[in-house]
């Protein structure tokens, strides 16, 4: 009997080993990386199957920084709202808040 483990995974990669100021956290800790995925036999990677887009990401606030040096703004789509009650983030789609029920 022959069992075939692999797959494909994802693996983070730094494109540029140059760090840049963060404009969130103020740290020079700002670096250019890409998810790259490969097909992986018996948990070893073979070969790159897809390769990623670049972005900017700090390794001390897990911040997406666009290239101007600017922090990423989220969009109308992902945009956020607190409850006025636990003042926990809520998606804008609830009515109710999933923490502690208060109507939003």
């Amino acid at each position: 009997m022959f069992f075939f483990i692999g797959g494909i995974q994802p693996k983070t990669k730094i494109v540029d080993e140059q760090a840049r100021l963060c404009p969130v956290c103020r740290q020079i800790k700002v670096y250019r990386k890409r998810i790259d995925h490969y097909l992986n036999l018996f948990f070893i990677p073979l070969f790159p199957v897809k390769k990623g887009i670049p972005f900017l990401i700090c390794e001390n606030c897990h911040n997406v920084v666009d290239e101007r040096g600017g922090g990423m703004e989220a969009g109308p789509a992902t945009h956020k709202r607190r409850c006025p009650r636990c003042q926990r983030t809520v998606d804008p789609d609830f009515s109710f808040c999933p923490y502690c029920g208060q109507s939003l």
